[in-house]
């Protein structure tokens, strides 16, 4: 018996990187699971693959998680081909790093628009479904770089911001059965990060020796360090806890 069984989650962002990695994971504990992801067809690739390594129902549905039509389009698609929804895990993320007098407005948008906006639909669609039937969990994807980092001043805002939202939800959810906790990674190996590498000049490996030295813990994290948390806050386990936040960082903030 796994400890989803019987369960419906609905992940953002899982084509690849963290989000994949959480979808794998949440199907391994028995859960029906969904890939969302903009792009569809890698979603539903992602999916197969899933589906096949660890014998679980799993689909890709393709939407914008900025486009409230598309979202309630996917929510509902995922209700009706795997007959409910129970956990929601809002991981949709991009990055558009620059220092703040040569950030465009467009970036700033783009960014808020994806993490916020996103996090903002999924969670009102879903919750539909979670307070009718008195239980529901949503986890967020924060960041370290919610405490502050440079060149990412609309990223920072937007993953602290998931922070501030995620206890406001867990205030007005939690009489409905319904718990909101985050996650907040810190330098996870992911197409993004190897991205952030580019953008600063060095390899990925040169960025991921510099963070795994800043971590107590001497190692840098990968997308089941993250995926595990997720999966601690969508079981039973964590029905008592909500409104939290967790860094897993390796410590890298102490």
């Amino acid at each position: 018996m796994g400890a989803l069984d019987g369960r419906v989650a609905l992940v953002t962002g899982a084509a690849r990187g963290i989000g994949a990695a959480t979808a794998r994971r949440l199907a391994a504990d028995g859960a029906k699971v969904a890939l969302l992801d903009l792009d569809e067809s890698a979603a539903a690739a992602t999916a197969k693959d899933i589906a096949s390594e660890v014998s679980a129902d799993a689909i890709g549905v393709g939407a914008d998680v900025r486009d409230p039509e598309a979202v309630q389009r996917a929510v509902d698609t995922v209700v009706e081909r795997l007959g409910g929804l129970h956990i929601l895990v809002n991981n949709a993320g991009v990055t558009r790093d620059n220092l703040l007098f040569k950030l465009s407005e467009e970036d700033w948008d783009t960014v808020i628009g994806v993490h916020l906006k996103g996090a903002y639909l999924m969670s009102k669609a879903a919750q539909q479904h979670f307070v009718a039937q008195k239980h529901g969990r949503i986890v967020n994807l924060s960041s370290v770089s919610a405490l502050g980092n440079r060149g990412q001043a609309n990223y920072s805002a937007a993953k602290m911001g998931l922070q501030g939202f995620t206890r406001t939800l867990a205030i007005e959810l939690g009489p409905f059965g319904v718990t909101v906790n985050a996650v907040a990674p810190g330098f996870v190996v992911t197409e993004m990060t190897d991205a952030t590498a580019a953008r600063l000049g060095i390899t990925p490996d040169q960025l991921r020796e510099v963070s795994a030295q800043a971590a107590p813990v001497r190692r840098v994290g990968y997308p089941d360090d993250i995926a595990n948390a997720i999966a601690f806050f969508a079981s039973d386990a964590a029905s008592f806890v909500t409104g939290q936040t967790l860094y897993v960082d390796g410590g890298a903030k102490l």
